[in-house]
């Protein structure tokens, strides 16, 4: 069985399967390993730091020969640093979290897909409206931020796989496994978006303690909150959420964000505890499908396996 969809035709790559471009996790070495699989391997711009742009870009380039993307914080990225990005050529650029208009002709001008995230049904009409080759529907399982008020992946990519058609969409949140990728194709989305359990592989730029927090972690361990951008100093604008594993600093202040928000003393309390290794200085960002990864292979070999897995999935459903 070949999973060929319109996703897989519209990149020329071999497996249904795109990364999930995560800041400061989804390096050059990661993006590019999952090109060279077979699949998208889409590097995390975030914010559009130039530092990390200037550093992960040209390895993204030079070390695959396969269709790659880049994807940015459309409420927080500059035009510079899109453009930025634009120079190296990626196939795909991806925009998430906020108004892609600004960013839109940009990227058609370049010649590059544009790719656009969304959180809920406003979001995907949006995208519609806008003209973007490819959607990627995230619900709310995912790792790392989302909607506050999503929905969760199952109910959410077939409705707006029904609103964007015929624009390919890919699924996110909750997927870890071929099974899962198999799910979204069933679903009637061209491919997945996956994040979480590509942080856990050779190549991501994540520390140890993180890739072991995450191998050992459990769906029941995560939580969806904002407690931790609040105690970080993080802006992210209140319609979005993060999910992580289980963290002091959660436990303290959960329930009581308004106040948090109001106490500068907090904050610094969060960044001595950092200084003195009491806490890890990011949160580890982990989505409900976290149980499922108990391993840390190379990206390539992992794509390999989750469209393997994929194509068992679905003879063994046909087959029943």
């Amino acid at each position: 069985m070949t999973l060929s969809t319109a996703f897989t035709e519209l990149f020329g790559v071999r497996h249904p399967i795109a990364l999930a471009p995560m800041g400061g996790s989804a390096g050059g070495a990661l993006a590019a390993a999952v090109s060279r699989g077979g699949g998208l391997g889409m590097l995390g711009g975030g914010r559009g730091d130039r530092t990390w742009l200037d550093r992960e870009l040209p390895i993204v380039a030079e070390s695959t020969d396969g269709p790659w993307g880049v994807g940015f914080l459309a409420w927080s990225a500059d035009a510079g640093a899109v453009e930025r990005a634009l120079e190296y050529g990626p196939r795909a650029v991806m925009l998430s979290f906020g108004d892609p208009g600004p960013f839109a002709e940009l990227i058609r001008r370049a010649g590059a897909a544009l790719v656009v995230q969304v959180t809920d049904l406003e979001e995907a009409r949006r995208a519609v409206d806008l003209g973007a080759d490819v959607i990627v529907a995230q619900g709310t399982e995912s790792g790392g931020h989302g909607a506050r008020h999503g929905r969760s992946t199952l109910p959410f990519v077939p409705v707006v796989v029904d609103l964007a058609a015929p624009v390919p969409v890919l699924a996110a949140g909750g997927i870890a496994d071929g099974r899962g990728v198999a799910a979204a194709l069933a679903l009637g989305a061209a491919g997945a978006l996956i994040g979480t359990r590509f942080q856990a592989t050779a190549e991501a730029v994540v520390a140890p303690s993180i890739s072991k927090a995450i191998v050992e972690g459990g769906a029941e361990d995560t939580e969806r909150s904002s407690v931790l951008d609040i105690v970080r100093g993080s802006p992210w604008p209140a319609k979005y959420t993060a999910r992580t594993l289980g963290h002091p600093h959660l436990d303290r202040w959960r329930g009581r964000e308004a106040e948090l928000a109001a106490d500068p003393s907090a904050r610094q309390d969060y960044r001595d505890d950092v200084a003195r290794g009491a806490v890890p200085p990011l949160p580890v960002w982990a989505g409900e499908a976290v149980d499922l990864i108990t391993d840390l292979p190379s990206a390539a070999d992992l794509v390999t396996a989750l469209a393997t897995e994929a194509e068992q999935a679905l003879a063994r459903a046909g087959r029943r």
